[in-house]
This record gives C-alpha cells, sequence and structure tokens, in this order.
C-alpha cells in the first residue's frame, strides 16, 4: 500500500495554472502560510482545517504532512493515524470537478478516497472529504445575487464551467460540512471577467471567500489574494474598510511583485497573505517583501484609509500630514473633467480645442456640459494609466507613474482618458505644476496608493496641495519636510528619473 512518504513535494511546483485568476499554490508557499500557524495544533487529534477553494489539494496534503508527523506518538500505528486525519481532520471544497480529483490524488494518491490504492482504507465514498457540486449562480437582474457574475457571460449549459464556487454561493456555508473548523486556508479564485473582459471590467470574487471564511468563525483564517484591495479595485470599498478595521488580523504578508511567490504569474498590485485570529485583538506585524528585501513593522491596519505597504512611506507621509491641510485629491477632476466621454471625437467645427487618446481637433463649446470654469484657464491633464506596465516596478524595482503629462492652454479640453490636476490664471503655475508631478517626491506619494495600471483623484490622496508660484524641486521639497538621508534614499531607490523634457 502507497504510504504518506510516497509523495514527490515537487509535483504540484511543476503544474501550469488555471489562468491568471486562478493560480495553482507551489508547495513552498503552501507551507509559509501553514508556518504562520501555532504548532500545537500539529499535535491535535481534534483539530479540524477546511480549504474551501481546492484545486491542486497542496495545502491538504501539507496539513496531513504535518499531522502524520505531530500526532506519531498520539496514534502509533501509521495506518490508523493516517485513517484518523484524512476522515475527521482534513476537508476540502474543490472549485472545479478536475481539480477534485486532482486534490484527492494529492491527498489520498488515488483520485478516488476509496480506491484501491489510496492511502486511506476507511472511506465508503470515491469523493472522502473532498467535494465538488456544480453549483448554478441564482440571476437576479441580469446578475448573480452571490457573485456578481454576468447573466449573459456565465448562464451556461451543462459542458461548460459555470465558474459558481459553492463556498459563496450559499448564505448558509456551514452546512456544506456541518461541522466547525479551526483553520481555514486557501488560494480562492481572484475575479471573474466581465463583457469578456479583464482589469477594470473583472468582478473580483476573492474578497467573498474572505468574508464567507469569517461567517464560520475559524481559531485561525490564512488565505492568500491579491493586494490591490490595500487601495481601489472594482467593488472592493466595503472590503478594504472591514479588512483595515479587523484588529483580528495578526499577520500580513505583502509581496510587491507576485512572481516571486507564483513564478511566471503577474498579478497587478502584487499579493499577500494573512492570518486572522479569532480570539486577537491588537496591532497587526506587517512583512513587505521587495525583491528580496524584508521590511517588518507592527502598527494599525486602518492608520489611514488606504493601506501603505512599507513602514518608511508611513514615516514619510506622517511628517507630511503634520505639516499640511490641504492634498491635490481636493483639486484634481472627477473621472471625466468635462463630462466627455472616451467616444468622443472632434468635430469638423469647433471654438475649443479637444484632446483625446487619438490626438486633437476641433470641438463646440456648446456641446461641453461640466467642467466649464476651466476652460478659460491653463490647465495640467495626465493619463489616466501609469507609464509602467500593470502598475509594476521595472527590473531595478523602480517606477514612473505618470505616463502623459500635459499642459493645456485656455480653450483647450479632454476626454475622460485624462485627468485634469489643476486649472490656473497664468502659464507660470501650470508649469510650475507639470514640474511638481515630475518631482520623485511627488510621484513617490502617488505610488503608495496606486498598485495597478488606473490613475484617479484618489491617487493623490497624500501629495500635498503647494503653491504654484514657486518651483518645486525635489532637493526643496526634501528639505521643507524634513526628510533624512534614509528616507531620501528610500524614495531615490523606487522612483525612475523624469526630465522636465519627457512627454
Amino acid at each position: 500500500m502507497p504510504t504518506m512518504t510516497n509523495y514527490n513535494p515537487d509535483v504540484l511546483s511543476c503544474l501550469a495554472n488555471l489562468s491568471s485568476d486562478e493560480v495553482f499554490t507551489p508547495p513552498a508557499l503552501a507551507n509559509q502560510m501553514l508556518d504562520l500557524l501555532p504548532q500545537e495544533l500539529w499535535q491535535d487529534p481534534n483539530a479540524r482545517f477546511l480549504d474551501p477553494c481546492c484545486k491542486s489539494g497542496v495545502f491538504l496534503r501539507e496539513i496531513a504532512r504535518r499531522l502524520d508527523k505531530g500526532l506519531e506518538s498520539r496514534i502509533p500505528d501509521r495506518q490508523e493515524r493516517i485513517n484518523h486525519i484524512m476522515t475527521r481532520q482534513v476537508f476540502g471544497i474543490a472549485i472545479t470537478e478536475l481539480t477534485g480529483l486532482m486534490s484527492r490524488r494529492s491527498l489520498y494518491c488515488s483520485k478516488t478516497a476509496n480506491g484501491k490504492y489510496s492511502v486511506v482504507t476507511a472511506f465508503d465514498t470515491p469523493e472522502g472529504n473532498i467535494c465538488y457540486r456544480r453549483i448554478e449562480h441564482t440571476w437576479q437582474d441580469g446578475r448573480c445575487v452571490y457573485c456578481g457574475a454576468n447573466q449573459e457571460n456565465y448562464s451556461r449549459g451543462p459542458e461548460l464551467e459555470t465558474h459558481a464556487y459553492e463556498f459563496i454561493h450559499t448564505d448558509h456555508p456551514e452546512e456544506i460540512f456541518n461541522m466547525k473548523f479551526d483553520v481555514i486556508i486557501g488560494n480562492p479564485p481572484y475575479q471573474l471577467s466581465d463583457r469578456g473582459g479583464r482589469g477594470s471590467s473583472a468582478i473580483p470574487i476573492y474578497n467573498r471567500f474572505v468574508i464567507q471564511a469569517k461567517k464560520l468563525q475559524p481559531r485561525f483564517l490564512v488565505m492568500i489574494i491579491p493586494s490591490r484591495w490595500f487601495s481601489g479595485g472594482k467593488g472592493l470599498d466595503d472590503f478594504r474598510k472591514e479588512m483595515l478595521n479587523d484588529n483580528r488580523i495578526h499577520r500580513l504578508v505583502d509581496y510587491i511583485d507576485s512572481t516571486e511567490i507564483f513564478p511566471g504569474v503577474d498579478i497587478a498590485g502584487g499579493v499577500c497573505y494573512f492570518l486572522w485570529e479569532r480570539d486577537y485583538r491588537g496591532s497587526c506585524i506587517i512583512e513587505n517583501i521587495n525583491r528580496g528585501r524584508s521590511d517588518v513593522t507592527i502598527r494599525q491596519l486602518n492608520e489611514f484609509d488606504t493601506f501603505v505597504r512599507d513602514g518608511i512611506s508611513v514615516k514619510i507621509i506622517k511628517k507630511i500630514l503634520a505639516k499640511e491641510r490641504s492634498y491635490l485629491v481636493e483639486t484634481v477632476s472627477v473621472r471625466q473633467p468635462f463630462g466627455l466621454d472616451s467616444k468622443v471625437r472632434p468635430q469638423q467645427k469647433g471654438d475649443l480645442t479637444l484632446v483625446w487618446s487619438g490626438g486633437k481637433g476641433p470641438f463646440p463649446s456648446i456641446s461641453v456640459p461640466t467642467g466649464k470654469h476651466m476652460i478659460p484657464k491653463w490647465k495640467v491633464l495626465i493619463s489616466k494609466t501609469t507609464y509602467d506596465h500593470a502598475g509594476q516596478p521595472d527590473k531595478e524595482g523602480k517606477r514612473r507613474i505618470f505616463s502623459r503629462i500635459e499642459l493645456l492652454p485656455p480653450n483647450w479640453i479632454c476626454s475622460e482618458s485624462y485627468l485634469i490636476v489643476g486649472s490656473y490664471e497664468t502659464r507660470d503655475e501650470a508649469e510650475n505644476m507639470i514640474t511638481y508631478l515630475k518631482t520623485k517626491f511627488c510621484r513617490f506619494l502617488v505610488s503608495t496608493v496606486v498598485f495597478t495600471q488606473n490613475i484617479s483623484r484618489d491617487s493623490f490622496v497624500f501629495v500635498p496641495n503647494l503653491p504654484m508660484d514657486v518651483m518645486w524641486t525635489d532637493e526643496k521639497l526634501y528639505q521643507h519636510y524634513g526628510l533624512t538621508e534614509e528616507e531620501i534614499a528610500f524614495i531615490e531607490s523606487r522612483i525612475r528619473p523624469m526630465e522636465l523634457a519627457d512627454e
């Protein structure tokens, strides 16, 4: 009979990911996450573990490994010990029929729990404790009431996956196994494509797995999810507020570059995993990892309305907050500065000049619905997308942030492809704003809250709204806010130069 020692820990490292939305967890990462849990759990024959989003079964396999070793003195007979672990302690919910088979193969050494080659001799069913049921979405007004999926895209026949994951498509997740769990751990699906798109047209669903898991009130919850919830993300405002104000999150490990733990998988904004403890109340131990460099701080997650990843950035921001009361978030335009969407094009005739993503041309002022007070002024335009690929640092770990920064003369306007940072009576003031935006100081502050390729007015929440009768340089700004050599070096190490002549 095969034994637990026949597992090859490298096999699951070789799996190709289902997609960038459903990412397999490497065994090394699974063990890093398990290391957050108290070691005494592995000696407890009554502790129960659940992975509510099984793909390869790696979490269940590594949990079983640890229990097999930890319970050796409590249950000396190996077969009896394995039967006990598999039938009473380790449970999973697969996200597809295929991943159910994979997970059983990883855990039981057989795609069926009661098969000839299974390491378990106590199961009567082929599923064992890893279940999969095809679930249909519950449609209301064209959307699933549980996950928000678009009915047009996900109302499918039996031959296709519905992506209606059982754990989050129920009001009573406790009824799936009818038991309490000490630990819930997993790597949930990240998003559902909406209208055939990705990015801004994709619906995040990892947050729903976290919320549902908390409802079960396990002693410990460990999950790895995209870090974009820190600041932004479609439909994540309530989730961010709930997470930042939850003082039961004891540990948070954040990777700026997802490829450091998911080789070959580029997830915009990076990824993080966390330890939530039901009976803990206090500060969070935060570890930010970037290109192998680790920065550890102990602080409250909710010290700002958005989460700032590393301790040095926090120190810099606090110096600014102590000195300033006004920030550019108050003056940067809304999504459509002049009420014109991205489909608007120049006309044959017009008294204004319209700048759009394909160029510029005449446009009639009578057709401009909003922002008319800015029309006669000098304006500073920036692109709504960052220069950086998916908002990620380059090979040197640096970002540029802004792509297009342009001076708009009076009677020039733009479509919603751009934001207006400020409007001024004089050209000198507008040009000083351009100089300010190109400083590493300004772009660094934006980078602390921009983790994807999208820039909005909220991206300027920490950027001081300084008088533009002064030409601000990095040297003046560093001195003005009393930054230390360490803080200056940190900014310089994170932000690429941007010459004044750059476009």
